[in-house]
């Protein structure tokens, strides 16, 4: 429970859809540090870490959806790699945690991360390939999984705008029917207005 209460969390929005990131930061001792980034449906997530390694002191890495599924995890790392995906687009947390045993010689751990998602999470999948493939047929290929990014961006953009033409829509049909209420409101009430005022002056019985 002690180690609990020591637990600090830092949470860094980033958006990785095409693009790689990478950072370094010292971990403080029992703490945990998490990443959250969102992602599209099928997009490909490679990572590299690399952690200064203390006696008596331990990190691991765990990584989950929005849903608290475990897509990967490691305990007591040094440095390696992962890699996922997912089937929907979502949110995903990365989390590195600090469990210190001799807390007397607790110390700050150096920690880097590098992350890459989309095709240049595929460029850097596909480099024990492109050794047996040539220049063109390279060439070919990245043009390939570019061309399918974008298309898969395009598709994303036009679901998007189709729900804001929707949304627009609805909003002008309910301001129409407002307006349409509001104008009859103010009928009746100038007819019943002017019926009063025909009444106070005699015009009608």
């Amino acid at each position: 429970m002690q180690f609990i209460n020591h637990l600090t969390i830092v949470l860094v929005l980033f958006f990785l859809f095409s693009a790689g990131s990478c950072i370094r930061w010292h971990m403080q001792p029992n703490s945990f540090k998490c990443f959250r980034e969102e992602l599209r449906q099928n997009v490909l997530v490679k990572g590299v870490y690399v952690v200064n390694t203390v006696n008596g002191q331990t990190i691991d890495y765990v990584i989950k959806d929005s849903k608290n599924h475990v897509l990967s995890q490691k305990e007591d790392i040094s440095s390696g790699k992962f890699s996922f995906s997912i089937e929907n687009d979502d949110v995903c947390e990365i989390c590195f945690i600090s469990k210190v045993t001799n807390k007397h010689s607790a110390v700050l751990q150096d920690i880097f991360l590098d992350i890459k998602t989309g095709i240049e999470a595929k460029n850097s999948e596909a480099e024990d390939e492109a050794t047996k493939l040539k220049p063109l047929e390279l060439s070919l290929k990245n043009v390939q999984e570019l061309s399918q990014d974008i298309i898969i961006e395009f598709s994303d953009m036009k679901t998007r705008a189709d729900n804001l033409r929707k949304s627009t829509r609805n909003r002008i049909i309910c301001f129409g029917i407002i307006t349409i209420i509001s104008l009859i409101t103010l009928s009746a009430w100038q007819v019943y207005y002017l019926k009063q005022h025909f009444k106070v002056i005699k015009l009608i019985d």
